[in-house]
């Protein structure tokens, strides 16, 4: 790994250490960042890590102490795929890249046609439930998005809507100091390749000059890659028991 991939890899940590850190407070759940790892002080949401680790080479020991093992479905965010966790009770649940797309790269990189999709930012508690229904698709997970992330300045939920107003697109982009976080990308009609030019487009208009991170896997990796990202290293997510 370069030391540019380095820096790339400890600011995408900590920007999606920091996503969780809102989704938990949404929730109604704190959280506090040291300097190895951030971490829950109660189970986190529905998909969301309990701790995130935010340098090579973290204490095992000390993060599993900052994790709730009381209830089940405690997880960890392994951010540079460097813990052994598996004497704690740990398993790998999934191991994915963290993705890097330049500050000015061509939006429309891994797509031969402009975006088709009007774009806005959530900015009221009904936009954000049509946001949440449509990233949700009928999984039942809907609520999983509340309106306190609306209180957040660095968050913004971003959205595509077709012709006849439905929202059919979208993710969530954190700025951070150096980098902005993209998760959460969904296109409700061919998928994150139909999401991924109006997300960009919104991306390069709101955050000209900061690079855009993130992590994927599987196939939505290949697709984050045709629009113009690179892998720049590995992570790895521990689910506790069963």
């Amino acid at each position: 790994m370069t030391t540019s991939q380095q820096f790339l890899v400890r600011a995408a940590a900590r920007n999606n250490a920091e996503w969780c850190a809102v989704m938990c407070r949404a929730h109604g759940v704190a959280g506090e960042f040291g300097g190895e790892a951030w971490a829950a002080a109660g189970r986190a949401p529905l998909f969301y890590p309990d701790a995130v680790t935010l340098e090579p080479g973290a204490d095992p020991d000390a993060l599993v102490a900052r994790v709730d093992l009381g209830s089940p479905g405690a997880s960890v965010k392994d951010s540079f795929a460097d813990l052994d966790l598996a004497g704690a009770g740990f398993r790998v649940l999934f191991e994915a890249q963290w993705i890097h797309r330049p500050a000015g790269a061509d939006v429309l990189a891994g797509s031969s046609d402009t975006p088709d999709l009007a774009w806005d930012v959530v900015g009221d508690p009904d936009t954000l439930r049509a946001w949440a229904l449509a990233w949700d698709g009928g999984a039942g997970n809907a609520g999983l998005f509340r309106d306190g992330l609306l209180d957040d300045p660095e968050t913004f939920l971003i959205l595509g809507r077709a012709g006849d107003g439905h929202v059919v697109a979208g993710a969530v982009a954190g700025r951070g100091e150096h980098v902005v976080g993209v998760s959460n990308v969904f296109g409700r009609d061919g998928g994150p390749d139909a999401a991924w030019p109006v997300v960009l487009h919104a991306l390069d208009w709101l955050f000209p000059t900061l690079p855009v991170v993130g992590y994927e896997s599987g196939d939505d990796l290949e697709t984050a890659v045709r629009h113009g990202f690179e892998p720049v290293g590995p992570l790895r997510v521990w689910l506790h028991g069963g």
